[in-house]
């Protein structure tokens, strides 16, 4: 979907951050692009970008292999800002030299800054600033100045205002660094002449605008799951085109307390969208009975939505376009060489190649979650669902460790239930981002009424994140713990031990399976 406001252009190097970076820039209420660093420097200049950000990377510019961009893009005149691997590539590329060091820079480390310059407005002249680099840039190139250093990092930051080239060694976009969202800010702001006119209003209507172009008279299909981004994608095209758009919900059986209901409820009653949910709960469980590895179950949902799907769709007359809730991440992740084309058959939970649709359509495929989420509440989509906590598609097929059964499932249904309940009610600072239950294989020993259980365990997993890239286990209150942990043996049969999850991500992920 075209998108009119001014633009800033994110080159990706192979950064673990790129996206971090345009997070940043985006919360910055200015629009910005992740594409390859081989891009074509004449498309820069068609784009009419406003500045460009080199992004980090995980090699050595000296390397025979390391990825390097155009060297044509320094002639273009617009402002540049490289960040750590970005930074040394500018040095690298414009004649100066970067060289192994014997002391390597990871974590915390302050910066001092011997000039206040339109990068560092407001900024501290010693400033903790979050470095992750093996190499550094010995010598710097002809026309730029030394601007910050570290102790050991003789070129924290440097730049050649005449030519608007900017480079720093660390990592402003991190929330580690002090001053990063104001660098970021300097740069888009003081430098590059943005406006800030990205905001999430301006997105609807222009997306509105956009959508009834591209439809017409047609009528449009979405495969409905109820999570955040079909929601909002739903609710949009709705927004548009009225009665011309069908949902299908397929109801696995495999969602969370009274969620399918929930979800009915409110596209029948809120939106009044054409709504077909397809109750599939029998179906599901037959295909996965006594399986038990996690890859194995994912497939056979998978491959059953898809079916369940395709027999709805079949059903319909004349459905042209089919609607899908692709975000940016999603595009990004499929490789930035081609974020730019629009996928005609990027997949929304397995669909199928080969469905006879002449058209896809993707409103939200420029926007990150954060922004898909602001766009649900301008939309009046309620609060709960837009901020629901990510929902694996295989639903809690893979937050039961072994086979699936009717009975795992209520128990685990009521245990996550009490679980989220408890948490939600409890007076947090700040909730934990993310909080669930988990259904084990392993059953114990118990004492119950003076009788011996041997009954199943439930590990209680929450954990904070701020991009669920990384997380760290939440501390919740042994209170609140207690208090659940009654809940559940007290309220749910079959379960006679609770366990709480400390592990990290890394080394485990969020999810068990």
């Amino acid at each position: 979907m075209e998108v009119k406001n001014e633009k800033v252009l994110i080159l990706d190097f192979g950064g673990q951050y790129s996206q971090l970076i345009a997070r940043r820039v985006r919360d910055l209420n200015v629009y910005c692009e992740i594409k390859s660093y081989k891009i074509n420097p004449e498309k820069i200049i068609s784009n009419g970008y406003k500045g460009i950000i080199f992004s980090g990377g995980p090699n050595s510019v000296y390397a025979e292999n390391a990825p390097k961009c155009n060297s044509k893009i320094f002639d273009l005149g617009i402002p540049i800002l490289g960040i750590c691997y970005g930074a040394q590539l500018m040095a690298h590329l414009l004649g100066g030299k970067v060289d192994s060091s014997n002391i390597k820079e990871y974590g915390n480390t302050t910066v001092e800054f011997n000039e206040n310059l339109s990068l560092l407005e407001n900024v501290n002249k010693k400033s903790v600033c979050w470095m992750s680099h093996t190499d550094y840039i010995s010598s710097v190139p002809e026309g730029f100045n030394i601007i910050g250093r570290t102790e050991n990092c003789p070129v924290a930051y440097m730049q050649d205002s005449k030519r608007k080239l900017y480079a720093v060694q660390f990592h402003p976009e991190v929330e580690h660094t002090k001053d990063g969202n104001k660098i970021i800010s300097n740069f888009l702001y003081n430098i590059c002449g943005c406006r800030g006119d990205w905001k999430t209003d301006s997105f609807i209507l222009d997306a509105i605008e956009n959508i009834k172009k591209q439809v017409g008279n047609k009528k449009v299909l979405c495969a409905l799951s109820g999570g955040v981004d079909s929601s909002v994608a739903a609710v949009l095209v709705h927004k548009a085109i009225g009665k011309q758009l069908t949902c299908i919900f397929v109801d696995h059986g495999l969602l969370r307390k009274d969620e399918g209901d929930s979800v009915e409820k409110i596209f029948r009653n809120q939106f009044d969208i054409n709504l077909i949910r397809v109750n599939a709960q029998e179906r599901f469980l037959n295909k996965l009975a006594g399986i038990s590895e996690p890859e194995a179950k994912r497939k056979i949902i998978g491959e059953e939505f898809i079916r369940v799907f395709e027999e709805e769709a079949k059903k319909l007359d004349n459905v042209d376009i089919l609607c899908q809730g692709t975000i940016y991440p999603d595009v990004v992740e499929s490789g930035t060489e081609e974020a730019d084309v629009i996928k005609s058959h990027h997949n929304v939970g397995g669909l199928p190649k080969n469905m006879a649709f002449c058209d896809i359509i993707e409103p939200l495929r420029n926007l990150f979650k954060d922004e898909v989420r602001k766009v649900g509440l301008d939309l009046g989509i309620p609060k709960d669902l837009v901020y629901r906590q990510p929902f694996p598609g295989p639903g809690l097929a893979i937050r039961i460790i072994g086979d699936i059964t009717p009975q795992k499932l209520d128990m685990l249904r009521e245990a996550d239930y009490i679980f989220r309940e408890e948490i939600q009610n409890w007076n947090f600072e700040k909730e934990p981002n993310q909080f669930f239950a988990v259904l084990t294989n392993i059953k114990s020993v118990g004492v119950m009424g003076d009788g011996r259980t041997y009954d199943y365990t439930v590990a209680l997993r929450a954990v904070n994140t701020s991009d669920f890239m990384t997380a760290d286990w939440a501390r919740i209150p042994y209170d609140l713990l207690e208090k659940v942990s009654i809940r559940i043996i007290n309220e749910v049969k079959n379960i006679n031990r609770v366990v709480y999850d400390i592990t990290s991500k890394p080394p485990a992920t969020i999810e068990w399976e």
